[in-house]
Formats: structure tokens, sequence, C-alpha cells
């Protein structure tokens, strides 16, 4: 079972939705994810820049 490295929430994903460089959100925390490593299962936060912020139209 993979777990939220920014609230430690357990994540339901199942095996065949794991692959490196997968990208989600977790459902507690909002937290984007990305998958670095699939034996063992790594997640690792993706930190986003003020600068990344996206325009609204």
């Amino acid at each position: 079972m993979a777990v939220c490295p920014e609230c430690e929430a357990p994540l339901d994903i199942e095996a065949d939705e794991i692959e490196e460089g997968r990208v989600f959100d977790c459902p507690e925390c909002g937290a984007e994810l990305e998958v670095v490593s699939t034996h063992p299962t790594v997640l690792d936060v993706i930190e986003k820049d003020e600068g990344e912020e996206k325009d609204e139209i």
C-alpha cells in the first residue's frame, strides 16, 4: 500500500495504475504526487513554484 509523503494517508492505488512518472492527487490533502519508483512504490510531492500558477482566462 502506498502512503502520501505529505499527509501520510494510505492511498488506494491499483497495481496496474502504478508506473514511474505517473502523477495524481492525494484525495486527503490534495498534494500533487509523482511515482518515482515502483518496487517498492515510492511517491514524491511535486512542489509548485509561485511562478507556476496557471493563468485563468
